[in-house]
């Protein structure tokens, strides 16, 4: 169905970008690989470079020319493939390092920002091919600028493979190590998943999934400033007030995604897939998620009543996005990565935020655990452990739950750490500093959640 703007609402649009930080975060190219299988590495890397190359040929030319139509930024261009793991199972080589490379290689020519999808979906086990894919992604992840990759470790359904959670643990570790040199950059392009949805157009989590068609365009729209404009529009309104405020700004956001993707879809001849309206922050003042919060009363996020606040926020933008548009999906919500986020990061200075705060947090976000910076010596143990919970989190509130945890080598609690870009800045969290190792070394699955006598 077409989606059209009146006069008044262009306008509004025309402010919304001016003023308050509105944008097309993303968009998304996602693309089938299931047909380039084959049982030569060589082979193999050819058909996922060609096939890559000639769908997205044109992707990052029509959303600069959508941006220019339509005077809205369109900040990325991006592409999903098909977990590699499951593509690579026949292949023959014990390393798929090159399976990246070639990936590195396609984005390149075709210019986009990332592109997702050197990832494995290991919730009940480990095949061989999911195995030779997780060994691979630390050197996978040092040796490229675009590629990104996540695991998806947990389902409400099937419960936490605490094997790969601890396997996972490990390889942020060697990650982190085999990018020293950037402050373990490499981790930031990392996501371990509980129930990962198949058509996620953010990274570094996004992956193409099985029940997706052969090419599909996605969008990710961002709003947390114009949010934020309409929250402090509403100072002493009741919560009932302020949460129609928000819905009814999350609806025109979510409309202008939907009309962004379907010309996008029209102009490169792919179906139209979803709109992910997630109130995504970056560093830029003004477009920060824990500003919303403390623009409801708070005095920083992290005291008591942020929980609350996110509850709010999140189930708001949802509402709003589901009333604009029938292809609402993805992630949609609002994130909580703390190095994207100024105001996350002048809250966590101050003393008002600790880890424990946003694990809390997480239960009614859109996300988890995301964009954390460590000390350099936490144990692979103790990260599996946050991975785990985080995953407990997701599986027992049937929600999509994940961590990005970057341990930098060589500091500790309070340090500075640049990612740069969007990435943004941080200081070095605290974590626990009793030890989790005979929890996270246990092994086998956390049974699933029973899934009637809720309570």
């Amino acid at each position: 169905m077409p989606v059209s703007l009146s006069p008044e609402e262009i306008i509004e649009t025309i402010r919304m970008v001016d003023v308050q930080n509105l944008d097309i975060r993303t968009i998304t190219m996602g693309i089938s690989l299931r047909d380039c299988v084959d049982s030569d590495l060589k082979r193999l890397s050819q058909r996922i470079y060609n096939k890559i190359v000639r769908l997205a040929h044109n992707l990052v030319q029509v959303g600069e020319e959508l941006s220019r139509d339509y005077g809205i930024p369109i900040i990325n261009k991006r592409i999903s493939v098909t977990p590699i793991s499951l593509v690579a199972e026949g292949c023959e080589a014990e390393d798929f390092v090159p399976l990246a490379e070639t990936l590195e290689k396609a984005a390149v020519e075709v210019g986009v920002n990332f592109i997702g999808g050197f990832s494995a979906l290991v919730h009940k086990g480990l095949t061989q091919g999911d195995a030779k894919l997780i060994s691979s992604i630390p050197r996978a992840l040092a040796l490229t600028e675009r590629v990104c990759s996540s695991v998806n470790v947990a389902t409400t359904k099937a419960g936490i493979n605490m094997d790969a959670v601890m396997r996972m643990g490990e390889v942020i570790k060697e990650t982190a190590e085999l990018t020293a040199d950037r402050d373990g950059l490499g981790c930031a392009k990392l996501v371990v998943f509980c129930n990962a949805p198949e058509d996620n157009p953010f990274m570094a989590g996004a992956f193409h999934g099985v029940g997706e068609p052969e090419c599909t365009i996605n969008i990710g729209v961002s709003g947390p400033g114009v949010v934020l404009d309409t929250v402090r529009r509403f100072q002493g309104a009741d919560f009932g007030t302020l949460s129609t405020a928000i819905k009814h700004t999350a609806f025109k956001v979510t409309r202008m995604g939907e009309l962004i993707g379907r010309r996008a879809s029209e102009k490169l001849g792919v179906p139209f897939g979803i709109v992910d309206l997630s109130l995504a922050p970056t560093p830029a003042i003004g477009d920060s998620v824990a500003d919303i919060l403390e623009a409801m009363g708070l005095e920083r996020c992290g005291t008591h009543g942020t929980t609350a606040a996110l509850a709010l926020l999140n189930d708001a933008v949802k509402k709003g996005g589901a009333m604009a548009s029938s292809y609402v999906g993805g992630l949609s919500g609002a994130f909580i990565p703390v190095s994207e986020d100024a105001g996350m990061v002048a809250a966590l200075e101050a003393g008002a935020l600790t880890i424990d705060k946003l694990e809390a947090m997480t239960c009614v976000c859109s996300v988890g655990l995301d964009m954390i910076a460590l000390p350099g010596d936490t144990p692979a143990e103790t990260i599996a452990a946050i991975i785990a919970d985080e995953a407990a989190i997701g599986m027992i509130n049937r929600k999509t739950t994940a961590t990005r945890l970057i341990p930098v080598p060589g500091k500790k609690v309070g340090d500075k750490v640049e990612f740069g870009g969007l990435l943004g800045r941080s200081t070095i969290m605290a974590v626990h500093q009793f030890k989790a190792a005979g929890f996270a070394r246990r092994g086998g699955r956390i049974p699933a959640p029973i899934q009637a006598l809720n309570n």
